[in-house]
Order: structure tokens, then C-alpha cells, then sequence
């Protein structure tokens, strides 16, 4: 087992380089054991109850702190959320995308 840290920076986009970095790194199965940052507008999407194979996607423009964790799958991350606000509102969810523009996120990833 290996434990390994990606950072995030400052104009980069979460997902997009996670998975730059897994393509790199030829990591095709692991687990994200810990995503901590602030982001500065993201992308995350929750199932309607009606459906559970549907997902209702959410875009947001404005700050967060964020954490979550997920796995790697063929190569690809998969990473679940939760996000809170200035008003200390949290939500949760799927993370689609998140750009860094304020501080960085980073992610340790087990594989």
C-alpha cells in the first residue's frame, strides 16, 4: 500500500487534474481517503427520490470549504462531498467539478 498527496492549486480545477495526475501516475483502482480545501465555485448532483438512477446537478458560484472522500475506478475519481458556506450551511453530494481560485484542495489517495 502506498499513500499518495495530489495538491490542487490556485486556476486549477479539481477533477481535471486528479485525473491528469491518475493518468500520470497509471493509478486505475485506489481510494480517496481524505479531500480537504476550500473551492471557489463548483459543480456537485444528489438523486431524486423518485429516481435513484437519475441526478439532479447543481452548479455554484461561491465559496466553500470542502471535504469528502470516494474512490478510483478504471482510472477515473469518484468523489463524494461536503460543502459549507459562509453561513455554515452544509451540503453534500457527487463532486462534478470544483475550481480552485482562493486557496488549494488537496487530496490523498491510497493505492
Amino acid at each position: 500500500m502506498k499513500l499518495l498527496k495530489f495538491k490542487i492549486e490556485k486556476g486549477q480545477e479539481v477533477m481535471k487534474v486528479l485525473e491528469e495526475e491518475l493518468k500520470k501516475e497509471n493509478i486505475q483502482e485506489g481510494a480517496i481517503v481524505s479531500v480537504i480545501g476550500a473551492v471557489d465555485e463548483c459543480s456537485i448532483s444528489n438523486m431524486p427520490k423518485s429516481d435513484a438512477t437519475k441526478g439532479i446537478v447543481t452548479e455554484y458560484k461561491e465559496p466553500f470549504e470542502l471535504s469528502g472522500n470516494g474512490d478510483i475506478r478504471e482510472g477515473k475519481p469518484h468523489i463524494h462531498c461536503i460543502l459549507s458556506n459562509e453561513n455554515g450551511k452544509a451540503i453534500a453530494g457527487h463532486l462534478h467539478w470544483a475550481k480552485v481560485e482562493t486557496w488549494y484542495v488537496a487530496i490523498y489517495v491510497i493505492v
